[in-house]
């Protein structure tokens, strides 16, 4: 008997209650890089990573997410440093 869709299911579920536990920012997007999977925001604070508003790129968990998205949109994201990086764990497009 083979354990690894258990395993795999397991971490999918503990990012998702990751990226509920995380505060979560409004920014605009600025870029939105499909090939490299990343997008550019312009964000207000991020609490958790105890940083600044400004402008920086990010690197997306989860790649799909990036249709969506187009420079302007006004989005709400939760964030944090994974594996040296920092990275949009979720987002959506704001009202």
């Amino acid at each position: 008997m083979t354990f690894k869709p258990l395993i795999a299911a397991a971490w999918l579920l503990a990012g998702a209650a990751m990226a509920a536990d995380l505060p979560v920012t409004e920014g605009e997007v600025r870029r939105v890089n499909s090939a490299g999977q990343e997008v550019t925001i312009k964000h207000g604070e991020i609490k958790n990573l105890d940083m600044p508003p400004m402008t920086m790129v990010f690197k997306v968990k989860d790649p799909a997410q990036l249709s969506a998205l187009k420079a302007g949109d006004k989005v709400r994201f939760t964030a944090d440093q994974i594996n040296g990086a920092y990275t949009v764990l979720s987002i959506e497009r704001a009202p």
